[in-house]
């Protein structure tokens, strides 16, 4: 419950703040809702992903008039952002982690026209492996884009850094997009007391008008050339003013600094210095590390021993000389990061800092680097203990006996390697020879004959029990009915997403096949580069097989939005595998927000129900037939309800992707925890989704489209209604004040279910 600031600060002349208890993702949001930002392009990744969903909530309510964009990837939302601001107003993003690096390539370009924006990166480990833990590594990667970065080290700061970037962003002498960084889950998921304005107004008056003079793309009077093509001089010469306009931005930042104290109370200098005025020995830390280590200081104070701690709240423009400055007196230093520079004997900071005392030719300070806290690792007290320990021994010795090594590692021990559980499948075993597909010469399609599904039993499952999926989740059912239509050995690519992660945790795994990982936008390349690499080195008799492997791409939690480009150049290269799309409507494996998949009207973490919107706003992407519009030789959908016909339609996968080239399926499939659904009943919403003609079941076969399953004939077809009550996610659609959107929901749903009847009466459409 929030509550006034005691009235002293009211007496001081400070405007009313109340206190709370917080996270840094909230006061990300809360800052954002305030400023009242004109865009927001997105693109879920964790744990930034929580400050759209907050935003999402607060629109439904009617709290900002902020548009919330989603993006069909990162680096799809770094240009929504850009292009936004070049149009003159405000603009805001939030990413973590590989998403930073998928945008990456935007990032120098909006600096390099001097946009201004705010990014909230809110750190995170960079894959591979795979990690989604706190650390710095995405963080070192902005270092060199252009833009200035703010620390926040608690989710005070981070309400307080995204106000003040706003301004500095827009200050007329520095004009660069501003990042503002702080630690993922310590931070952004972390609650702490923090303080707000109780009024918006005065965050809006304290950042002021957008100042004018700028140049933008919205203005008739004055049309602009905006990103030119420039040669020697013009690009050293506007890289120059970028870089003016850089350490500009670190004057401003003070001035700004000392703005803010005087209507806030709170200050933050550039560098946060800890205990440092005598401090012989100390700790160079970021964020909230940097927190933990001053408690430490206080306990080494009490036995006599002068230490500190030093973390800075801006590291773009580097503050090299109040570092040195800051280092005057210090016989030993630790710099502790949480990212490295492989191969170059300390990571960035450190050589920065090293680089700044080089220039002050009295400082004799020893500096030592540790690499710490990879993969959001804990640091503890004694670990920051540990740290002063290093620089009081370099003191004693008057040296760094390691002046560069990781901290915090664990010795491997060969006692201690992963025991191989499961027994690799045998060929014999999967080629069972009971499912028949033979090339049918008068229709140019494939006949195929199933046994009796109960004959398939014994074929063993290419997915081990042991995964940690939710109660009810539809993925390892269809995929294991599928993979019963396989004959023979496979190679498995799963993009991440639930079905992704919930199967590898180290040191175990779930595959019996071999199996690979990568990102969302990437997949579909990898695996088309592993399939050419067979065929090659077969080519070249360097891999002797009795069978080929079938290379299968497994897909699903939006991942063929942000992979649409690379799964569309994969698909009109014709390589010789499947992509196979679980679809479970949403980005499940980051916490349900809006895919491109996801329906019209449909409630997620990003498409909240409220006064001001009903759901997801736009209709979903009919993914099939666009994959179908690239001639690939075999397209279908298919559900876990229909098993006979889903595990023929992998049959004829199979052997186009052997034979032929590129094939693509989609299959349906419930998420009980998302879809607010009941845990037993997945086949029958699934078999609903079909019967309404949501979810036809057809195949596209070398161009021509068969209905496979048509409920009108049956006499099973039922309103889209009657799907959509079994969804706690879309009860309110069913509501009179949401009737419009159901309305375009039936509607569409009809209108593509007559397109594709009339493809299926006529083969040339």
């Amino acid at each position: 419950m929030a509550i006034e600031l005691d009235k002293e600060k009211e007496k001081l002349g400070k405007a009313t703040q109340k206190i709370e208890f917080k996270t840094g993702n909230e006061m990300a949001a809360q800052a954002a809702a305030q400023i009242n930002y004109h865009v927001m392009g997105y693109f879920p990744i964790t744990p930034s992903t929580e400050i759209a969903e907050f935003l999402d909530e607060m629109k439904a309510r009617g709290e900002h008039d902020i548009v919330l964009i989603p993006a069909d990837g990162e680096h799809g939302s770094a240009g929504i952002c850009y292009g936004a601001s070049t149009g003159g107003g405000r603009v805001f993003n939030a990413t973590s982690a590989n998403g930073f690096l998928y945008m990456l390539e935007q990032l120098p370009v909006q600096s390099g026209t001097r946009f201004p924006m705010v990014l909230n990166l809110v750190t995170r480990s960079v894959s591979g492996p795979l990690d989604i833990r706190g650390d710095h590594s995405d963080l070192y990667y902005a270092l060199n884009v252009g833009w200035p970065i703010l620390l926040a080290r608690d989710p005070q700061a981070v309400y307080d850094m995204n106000i003040i970037a706003t301004k500095l962003t827009e200050h007329p002498e520095v004009r660069l997009p501003v990042i503002v960084a702080f630690d993922g889950f310590f931070t952004s998921h972390q609650k702490r007391r923090v303080e707000y304005f109780a009024d918006r107004e005065v965050v809006q008056n304290f950042i002021g008008p957008i100042p004018e003079g700028f140049v933008h793309a919205l203005d008739p009077k004055n049309p602009v050339t905006i990103g030119p093509y420039m040669n020697d001089p013009d690009y050293i010469n506007n890289k120059y003013q970028q870089s003016l306009a850089m350490y500009r931005a670190g004057e401003v930042f003070q001035q700004l600094m000392a703005e803010w104290k005087e209507i806030s109370g709170r200050e933050y200098p550039v560098l946060d210095l800890y205990q440092m005025d005598d401090a012989e020995v100390a700790v160079f830390l970021l964020n909230s590390a940097a927190e933990t280590a001053k408690d430490v200081v206080d306990k080494l104070r009490a036995k006599g021993i002068k230490a500190g701690v030093i973390s800075p709240n801006i590291i773009r423009p580097f503050p090299a000389k109040e570092i040195a400055e800051a280092l005057k007196h210090v016989k030993a230093l630790v710099i502790g990061e949480r990212a490295d520079s492989f191969g170059g004997h300390g990571s960035n900071l450190t050589h920065e800092i090293k680089a700044a005392l080089k220039d002050d030719k009295d400082n004799q300070t020893i500096c030592i680097s540790r690499i710490y806290g990879l993969g959001g690792k804990d640091f503890y007290a004694d670990d920051a203990e540990s740290f002063f320990n290093l620089a009081l021994d370099a003191v004693d010795k008057g040296y760094a006996e390691k002046p560069f090594d990781y901290f915090g590692v664990t010795p491997g021990k060969k006692e201690n390697a992963p025991k191989k559980i499961l027994e690799p499948l045998k060929t014999e075993q999967l080629k069972t020879g009971l499912i028949q597909v033979t090339p049918d010469e008068s229709t140019g399609k494939l006949n195929v004959k199933i046994p009796p599904l109960r004959a398939l039993t014994g074929k063993p499952k290419r997915i081990a029990p042991g995964h940690g999926a939710c109660p009810g989740c539809g993925i390892f059912p269809g995929l294991e009915l599928f993979f019963k239509g396989i004959e023979g050995n496979i190679v498995t690519l799963f993009h991440t997403g639930c079905a992704m992660v919930t199967t590898t945790g180290y040191p175990y795994s779930s595959h019996k096949a071999t199996y690979l990982h990568n990102l969302f936008q990437n997949g579909s390349a990898t695996l088309s580069g592993l399939v050419e690499m067979f065929f090659e080195r077969k080519r070249r008799g360097e891999i002797e097989l009795p069978d080929d492997f079938t290379f299968v791409m497994i897909t699903g939690d939006g991942g063929m939005d942000i992979g649409m480009g690379p799964a569309i150049g994969t698909a009109l290269r014709n390589h010789k595998m499947i992509i196979l799309e679980y679809d479970n409507e949403g980005y499940m494996n980051t916490g349900s927000q809006l895919s491109y998949s996801t329906p019209i009207g449909h409630m997620t973490s990003t498409s909240n129900i409220g006064e001001k919107q009903g759901g997801k706003p736009f209709h979903h992407k009919d993914t099939p037939q666009i994959m179908a519009a690239t001639n690939i030789p075999y397209v279908f959908t298919g559900t876990e309800a229909f098993p006979q016909d889903l595990v023929k339609k992998a049959a004829k996968a199979q052997w186009y992707a052997n034979n032929v080239g590129m094939v693509y399926g989609k299959i349906l499939i419930t998420c009980p925890l998302n879809w607010k659904s009941k845990e037993e009943e997945g086949t029958t919403i699934v078999e609903a989704a079909v019967n309404s003609c949501f979810f036809p079941l057809y195949e596209v076969e070398q161009g021509i489209t068969t209905i496979t399953y048509d409920p009108e004939e049956k006499g099973k077809r039922v309103p889209v209604s009657d799907w959509l009550k079994m969804l706690g996610k879309t009860k309110h659609l069913l509501k009179p004040e949401y009737e419009h959107y159901l309305k375009a929901f039936d509607e569409e749903v009809q209108r593509r279910w007559l397109r594709l009847k009339a493809k299926h009466e006529n083969p040339v459409l």
